[in-house]
């Protein structure tokens, strides 16, 4: 079994869920220009610490997006199985979104995936991409879903979402954009 495998000790989990939470929050109160040190600092851990786990800020900020790409498969599979077909992909979309409306770390990630080590959430894309794939293909069975819609449309559509977000002066302003979009993929 190789460390990356095998399960952490309760205080390496404690610390590492500290250093996740702190880091989502200073990049929401600072982008981009939140240090490292800092982050260990509000974690209540060693810089050390940090950078054994983490050796850089991108690979933070890739955790960070990996953990949420395993929170978006939760959903989507709680919404496949309990959402009629033709509400899912709308349901899935806003619940993802939801999930990321306050997560500005989330949001610049979206908007920088050059900068991510993108090993690990690869798989967890995969995931993900087969639950919205099936969501798509029933949708588009009961013609609730524009027939030309594919799954490589929903990672572009969601990061449209997370700039709005971003960028919006008003923060629910970002759910008007959302319905316009759904609205554009049902099928005329």
């Amino acid at each position: 079994m190789t460390t990356a495998q095998r399960p952490l000790r309760a205080d390496a989990r404690r610390n590492l869920e500290r250093i996740l939470a702190s880091a989502r929050t200073l990049f929401a109160e600072r982008g981009v220009h939140a240090q490292m040190e800092d982050i260990a600092a509000r974690a209540g851990v060693g810089v050390g610490t940090l950078y054994r786990r983490f050796p850089t800020k991108e690979s933070l900020m890739t955790a960070l997006v990996r953990e949420r790409f395993q929170e978006f498969t939760v959903i989507a599979a709680e919404v496949e199985s309990t959402c009629d077909p033709a509400d899912a992909l709308a349901t899935v979309m806003r619940r993802h979104a939801e999930v990321v409306e306050d997560d500005a770390a989330f949001q610049l990630a979206m908007m920088d995936l050059a900068s991510l080590h993108w090993e690990g959430i690869e798989q967890d894309k995969a995931a993900l991409g087969a639950i919205v794939r099936r969501i798509i293909e029933r949708g588009q069975e009961v013609g609730a879903v524009r027939p030309d819609l594919r799954f490589e449309d929903y990672g572009a559509l969601m990061c449209s979402t997370t700039a709005t977000m971003h960028f919006i002066e008003d923060k629910s302003g970002w759910r008007r954009q959302q319905e316009v979009l759904l609205a554009g993929l049902r099928p005329d």
